[in-house]
Parts: C-alpha cells; sequence; structure tokens
C-alpha cells in the first residue's frame, strides 16, 4: 500500500492520528524510507539533534510491558514537565472536546473510570502498533529550540508515514516514563525523551479511527502586519 502520487497538500489533509493498528509489521526498507524523509526536517543550526530508536518485535513487547508496571505503581519520570491541569481557555476547550470524542467512540461513558483506564493503557501497548519510534534528544540550556527541532522531525516523520499508505500516532504520554525506557533499551541518561510516535498499518476497523478532529479557521491565530 502507498499514497504514493498524492500531492503535498493531500497529505496533509489525510494525515491523522491512528489508534488502532494491525500487526502485520513493515519492512525494513519502508521504515528506511520514512527514516531517510524525516532526516531532512530543518533544525536550529542544522544540529540535527533527533536520537530515534525503533523498537519493534520482542523488544517491543518487553518495553510494554516495563511501562505498563510503571504506569500501574505510578512511577512517572518525564524529562520535561508536562500537566493538562496547565490548559486554560480555548486550549482545554479543545483538549475536552478531543477526549469527549475519543471515549464516545469507544463507547467509555464519562463516569465510567475503569472503562477509562482500559482505554488509556491502549498507550501502553501502542495501540496495537508493530513499532514505535522514541525521539530522543540531548539537552542544551532551556531546551526550547531543540524540543522545536525533534518537533519538525516528528512531523516530517509522520507526513513521510502518511505517504508511504502507513500510519502513526504521536504520544507524549510515553515521555512519562523515560527513565523506564532509558533501562530496557540502555540510553544515556544525558539524552532526555521528547515524545513517542507508533507506527504500522491502519487498522480500518477500528473505531477509533473514525475519528478525524477538525482545527480552527486560521483567522482564529494568524495576525497579518502590513
Amino acid at each position: 500500500m502507498t499514497n504514493k502520487g498524492l500531492t503535498f497538500r493531500e497529505v496533509v489533509r489525510l494525515r491523522k492520528s491512528c489508534r488502532g493498528f494491525l500487526p502485520e509489521p513493515i519492512s525494513k526498507d519502508m521504515i528506511n524510507a520514512v527514516l531517510e524523509d524525516a532526516q531532512l526536517a530543518p533544525s536550529n543550526c542544522n544540529l540535527q539533534p533527533w536520537l530515534t530508536h525503533i523498537v519493534s518485535g520482542d523488544k517491543l513487547k518487553e518495553l510494554s510491558d516495563a511501562i505498563t508496571r510503571a504506569h500501574r505503581d505510578n512511577s512517572f519520570t518525564p524529562d520535561f514537565t508536562f500537566d493538562e491541569k496547565d490548559f486554560y481557555g480555548e486550549y482545554i476547550d479543545r483538549a475536552k472536546a478531543q477526549g469527549k470524542v475519543y471515549y464516545e467512540s469507544l463507547g467509555v461513558a464519562r463516569g465510567d473510570a475503569e472503562g477509562r483506564k482500559v482505554a488509556a493503557e491502549k498507550n501502553l501497548i501502542f495501540f496495537g502498533a508493530p513499532h514505535v519510534a522514541l525521539l530522543f534528544m540531548p539537552s542544551f540550556g532551556d531546551n526550547v529550540r531543540i524540543g522545536g527541532d525533534i518537533g519538525m522531525y516528528g512531523q516530517t516523520f509522520l507526513l513521510s508515514l502518511t505517504d508511504h499508505g502507513l500510519a502513526g500516532i504521536p504520544q507524549t504520554f510515553l515521555g512519562m516514563f523515560a527513565n523506564t525506557i532509558r533501562e530496557v533499551l540502555g540510553i544515556s541518561s544525558e539524552f532526555k525523551m521528547m515524545f513517542g510516535i507508533s507506527f504500522g498499518y491502519a487498522d480500518p476497523n477500528a473505531v477509533s479511527n473514525i475519528i478525524k478532529m477538525g482545527r480552527d479557521p486560521i483567522s482564529n491565530n494568524v495576525t497579518f502586519h502590513q
């Protein structure tokens, strides 16, 4: 399967976050093709600070088991702070709207604590994806510019997945287990984890894959100066 031949405009509009994957692994050649596209992402001073770890097969299962244990033990070790309680105004409104649509697609009611727990733990099995790309980075200063570089790399990676007929989902939640992931994969503590991207072939029968969140009109967030 491939989406080759689509225009850039079409690829951007086709990409969406996938929360249900087929178990079929992707060929090494195709993964390398996606990585080669992502390698062309821009970065401050051409630092190319991304350190990408692709995990598949038995190691993926080992990693899933480890972060599931950490989650159930409340052993959260993020390298960077992230708390939805900090959201406000239109930002929290968008987050709540996305959560409502997602849980409704799974048939999970607002007050169903156990159902929400089961849904949250889908993150820990990478939504059934056969591969995950974990994005690490060196630490410089306040890391804001490096974080921006990693974001551009991640978006290029995601668009390349779409162009190759694949699917992916960026998972900030995986960054909550940075120490656990470093331990399982033997990664030095000098490298900080931003997020992961689970990827593979989309499961067309996964109800959560019907979701396509909208975007505000550009008039809401763009100001032109002349």
